[in-house]
């Protein structure tokens, strides 16, 4: 497998928005290379008899039964909110007009 170029690293660091010094290309070419490396093992082994996965365990719904409840009273819930108005929690505002 070809070496990364210095200059390739450098387009890489562009498209990624990145300022790399110069002294950091030699580096991170070393680090990529190792990368590239590292799948090409990854390709070379038999994944013939495994199945498509989305993903590495089995998952399964964690959520629980939706069942309609009385909810807490008002005054319980807002009893430790650091700022209200009547009823309601009071937040700072997020958008300005």
């Amino acid at each position: 497998m070809a070496d990364i170029s210095p200059e390739e690293v450098q387009h890489v660091a562009n498209l990624a928005h990145l300022a790399l010094p110069p002294e950091e290309l030699a580096r991170v070419g070393h680090e990529l290379n190792r990368i590239l490396v590292y799948f090409q093992e990854l390709q070379e082994l038999d994944t013939e008899q495994v199945g498509s996965t989305s993903h590495a365990i089995a998952m399964e719904n964690v959520y629980r039964e939706d069942i309609s409840r009385e909810s807490l009273p008002v005054e319980e819930v807002l009893a430790n909110a650091p700022d209200r108005a009547d009823v309601f929690f009071r937040v700072p505002r997020i958008i300005e007009e």
